[in-house]
């Protein structure tokens, strides 16, 4: 199966999802789902993309990202990191990933909300946990540091509060 073109993919923030071959619950264990979100933390430092929000779920994976690199050459890093990585720590054989991912382009802050409730929702209602809080695969749940939203994604609250505080500093 070829990939699609997605075009040029920087200056956006994207919702993305990625399965693991035949949806296999191959990220169910501690060890497995703290790989996955060492992976993503590590190519976050590394400054390949900005991570906002995220979920590890047991045969997937859900982030809201914006790329520095391509959107395709982040989830390369992410996907191909982990998978060498569970490969060599706890040889795991054959394929993790399903080819390819998922990816939609957040077009506003209340595009970005309603995927942000998803991703925290999705253990909930996966019926893993009662409450987003109580998953420990989450970007809720962890006090690992996310970036900030891009400011055309902020709500528009946000943006009029630092408009205002902008015209009492400087008049």
């Amino acid at each position: 199966m070829t990939i699609p073109y997605r075009g040029t993919t920087g200056d956006g923030n994207y919702f993305v999802t990625s399965s693991t071959f035949q949806k296999k619950a191959l990220l169910q264990s501690e060890r497995m789902a703290s790989l996955l979100i060492a992976t993503l933390i590590e190519y976050r430092n590394q400054q390949k993309y900005e991570l906002h929000e995220f979920v590890v779920m047991p045969d997937h994976f859900h982030l809201l990202i914006t790329p520095i690199v391509t959107l395709e050459r982040a989830i390369q890093l992410i996907k191909g990191g982990f998978s060498f990585r569970a490969g060599r720590l706890f040889r795991v054989p054959g394929n993790i990933w399903q080819t390819s991912f998922y990816d939609r382009r957040v077009r506003d802050a209340e595009e970005h909300q309603a995927f942000r409730q998803y991703i925290h929702w999705n253990p909930v209602k996966r019926g893993l946990v009662r409450s987003p809080e109580e998953y420990g695969y989450s970007s809720v749940s962890r006090s690992a540091k996310l970036d900030p939203l891009p400011q055309r994604l902020k709500p528009a609250v946000d943006q009029e509060i630092g408009r205002s505080a902008e015209a009492l500093l400087h008049p």
